[in-house]
């Protein structure tokens, strides 16, 4: 009975997990100063929406340039974008950068400020932290925390892209295959993410999210026993289908590098950083899963029990029952 209930007790914070992750926005907003003479800037804020629903999030800026009606403001997929041009106006240097909300929220800012001679730094705002000085007008190069914490977050929230990883490590096992089909997955999604990054190849980011979901799908079903049994493809060749589809899970990825873009100044180091951060995120996950898994059979060989039938199957239903939603909702948003 003990088992039953820490086997239910997964399954809820499964679907919690999963209501939290659509309840709360994590997607980062933006913020870029970008210099265009003396004391004259430009401000460009993005800020994440879903549906009809924004983050009530508002940058200030200590000069008091951010009070007034902004320039420009426009509506885009997933994003609201407001533009401040601030002209004849106090110096950047020593003025305090700060996003009200911030600190009631669950996502980051992500500050890019850009000289007139095109040099670049990339910092983090977060919830601990909603308020930076502005330090020189020329910053130097990329943060390192920025994109390494931005690949790290995202993978460890990205709970369509965990499940993937888990149907994987329950398929396979931990074992030398496991290694070969992980590995295959981190060079597959690192390979799209490189190209979609600096543009070499384009996708509608719609339709790939509804992949990623029938991706998922493809691997719950691959758990169903009776499909295990029949030795299938998944069973003898795991990483080529771990190879396959983290193509698309790339692709993903690179959505949200999309959202804020690369420093221009230093695009291959904050791409790199972005990867390591993903996989840190991604063997994080995977060191968790199998402590838990070692620990579930110590207990079972110690209570000299096995699970029922029932329990062998919830993992291929409750995976398979969120990609399936996933797909539906994703495809549907696609046409």
């Amino acid at each position: 009975m003990r088992l039953l209930a820490a086997l239910c007790l997964a399954l809820t914070a499964l679907f919690t997990a999963v209501a939290t992750a659509d309840a709360h926005e994590v997607r980062p907003a933006l913020v870029q100063i970008r210099e265009t003479g003396p004391n004259a800037y430009e401000v460009v804020w993005k800020r994440p929406v879903v549906g009809d629903m924004a983050l009530r999030l508002v940058p200030h800026l200590s000069g008091g340039a951010l009070e007034k009606p902004a320039e420009v403001e426009q509506a885009a997929p997933g994003y609201v974008t407001r533009v401040w041009r601030v002209r004849d106006g106090p110096p950047l240097a020593g003025q305090t950068l700060e996003i009200e909300g911030l600190a009631q929220s669950v996502t980051d800012v992500i500050v890019r400020v850009t000289a007139r001679d095109g040099e670049a730094s990339d910092h983090v705002l977060k919830p601990a932290e909603p308020r930076m000085v502005l330090g020189a007008t020329k910053p130097s190069g990329v943060a390192v925390p920025a994109y390494l914490l931005l690949g790290v977050e995202h993978i460890l929230i990205g709970i369509d892209h965990l499940l993937f990883v888990l149907g994987l490590l329950l398929l396979i096992g931990p074992n030398w295959k496991l290694v070969k089909a992980i590995t295959a997955f981190t060079v597959a999604h690192s390979l799209t993410l490189a190209l979609a990054a600096f543009g070499i190849i384009r996708f509608p980011s719609a339709a790939i999210e509804a992949l990623v979901a029938l991706s998922i799908l493809f691997v719950a079903l691959e758990l169903m026993p009776s499909r295990r049994a029949a030795g299938g493809l998944a069973q003898r060749r795991p990483w080529l289908i771990a190879f396959t589809f983290g193509l698309l899970h790339g692709m993903a990825f690179a959505g949200v590098l999309a959202d804020i873009g690369l420093p221009a100044s230093a695009a291959p180091e904050a791409l790199f950083l972005f990867n390591v951060g993903v996989e840190i995120g991604q063997l994080t996950f995977i060191a968790a899963v199998l402590i838990v898994m070692a620990a579930g059979r110590r207990l079972l060989a110690m209570s000299h029990r096995t699970l029922p039938r029932w329990a062998a199957l919830a993992p291929a239903y409750a995976i398979g029952g969120l990609s399936a939603y996933w797909l539906i909702e994703r495809t549907m948003a696609a046409i």
